[in-house]
């Protein structure tokens, strides 16, 4: 097993006091100069005594913090709250800026996780919060999901009914995504016989030749809405690469922004309810079809006749992130995987009181049943992960609280094979333009 970290090297940074100056390169818009956050007024720094934000258990963490607003230090009394991530506060205090700065002791864990310090500060008559995260034995994170001992049987049962279903999907040509470069397609693509269906954009290199493109699918981020990514990874096609950008609702996405929130209100509703839906059942829960779905998807990709017959590449963020991880593992066609800050990671540690990946489940909504506890391992990114033999390559930031980096690290040091990540701690749940392209050289330097 090949393993490469290409972490983000802050100490250099932090030393000269160029932070700052990193906070606002890394989320500033591509060809705008905007402050971090977006247009913002003010600015919080936060700058851990360890240069890359990680310790191990038992190190005491302190973190410097910095206020500023109109790029001016702004003095008054600081309310902070540590805890783990995602988890309640254990410890709390206040400190006072002076000049702009304090510096506040975040203590130690005795196990591995990380901790998050949140801020709050009221002045000028408006409150402004913030927070940092920082890892603590970050290497040693293991999942609380335990993988069922018929879990791979399961799913290749799952996926050889799958596939006695058919292939089948309407192609219709999309002009005004269609460019002198890429001609896009829109796709309907029936699943099953139960008429569940995924909708897509394809993406093609004007023009390609027979046998001469590599193919990428990129599922969705979670949530009911429109397939929003088919114009802004344009890049792809005109790289050389065959893309498609999923749909997993079976929603067609010429529907207008109305009625996508119409049914969101009646469907989707708080929470991204879909997750929950028929949780108590293994073989009816909402995201079996979305899973096998994925095969259906990649049938249709090199079945093209300008797919090269070598390279298939799974791609994706947040939920995206999880199901080309979930593809990866139960598609053996897959040659490489790209996955952000993935969701569906760990889903069952809230039941133990655990930092859990999103769509973190509470007791509320029953899905710590027992009946439901029997039902998430199978469906838990981790479980997959254990079983990738491809190069995968992730990128994750410390400071995002919708996939936090607890879970990321669970699936990231679960994995098997040759492997590669970028860190990005100051990132919360997005990844930048250039981190983008980047993971397409990625994946044309590792091409067959």
């Amino acid at each position: 097993m090949k393993t490469r970290v290409m972490n983000v090297t802050l100490k250099k940074w932090a030393q000269s006091g160029m932070l700052l100056c990193l906070a606002f390169l890394l989320s500033t818009p591509a060809l705008a100069v905007e402050n971090y956050p977006y247009r913002s007024d003010y600015l919080w720094v936060t700058v851990p005594d360890h240069a890359d934000w990680l310790y191990q258990c038992g190190e005491k963490a302190q973190v410097e913090i910095q206020f500023y607003k109109y790029g001016i230090p702004r003095d008054g009394v600081v309310e902070w709250e540590v805890g783990t991530d995602l988890l309640p506060s254990d410890a709390k205090g206040t400190v006072t800026l002076k000049n702009g700065r304090a510096v506040i002791p975040m203590g130690t864990a005795r196990k591995p996780c990380f901790r998050d310090l949140r801020l709050r500060m009221m002045l000028d008559g408006q409150t402004y919060e913030h927070h940092v995260k920082v890892g603590f034995s970050a290497d040693k994170i293991r999942p609380f999901t335990q993988e069922p001992s018929d879990f791979m049987t399961f799913w290749q049962q799952q996926a050889e009914k799958a596939r006695q279903f058919p292939l089948h999907y309407s192609k219709e040509y999309v002009k005004e995504i269609s460019n002198d470069k890429v001609e896009a397609w829109r796709l309907k693509i029936d699943l099953d016989k139960e008429r569940h269906s995924f909708y897509a954009y394809l993406l093609m290199p004007r023009g390609a030749q027979k046998g001469s493109c590599p193919v990428v699918l990129t599922p969705p981020g979670a949530g009911v809405k429109p397939i929003r990514d088919a114009t802004t990874r344009r890049f792809y096609p005109e790289g050389g690469f065959i893309r498609m950008a999923l749909d997993i609702h079976g929603l067609n996405p010429t529907l207008s922004e109305e009625v996508f929130a119409e049914i969101r209100a009646a469907f989707d509703n708080k929470g991204n309810a879909y997750l929950r839906q028929s949780l108590e059942d293994r073989d009816n829960y909402y995201m079996k079809h979305v899973y096998l779905g994925l095969l259906k998807a990649i049938d249709i990709l090199v079945s093209l006749p300008e797919w090269d017959g070598r390279n298939v590449i799974m791609q994706g963020g947040s939920q995206g992130g999880a199901l080309a991880l979930i593809a990866t593992a139960l598609d053996s066609r897959v040659t490489l995987c790209v996955a952000n800050h993935p969701a569906l990671s760990d889903m069952a540690a809230g039941s133990a009181g655990l930092t859990s990946g999103y769509p973190h489940f509470t007791k509320e909504s029953g899905a710590y049943s027992e009946t439901c506890m029997k039902t998430l391992p199978y469906y838990d990114v981790v479980n997959f992960v254990r079983h990738i033999r491809v190069p995968v390559f992730m990128t994750w930031g410390y400071n995002d609280n919708t996939c936090p980096p607890t879970t990321s690290y669970a699936v990231w040091n679960v994995l098997q094979c040759e492997k590669e990540c970028l860190l990005t701690p100051v990132n919360e749940h997005w990844t930048s333009d250039a981190t983008d392209r980047q993971q397409m050289e990625w994946m044309r330097r590792r091409l067959k």
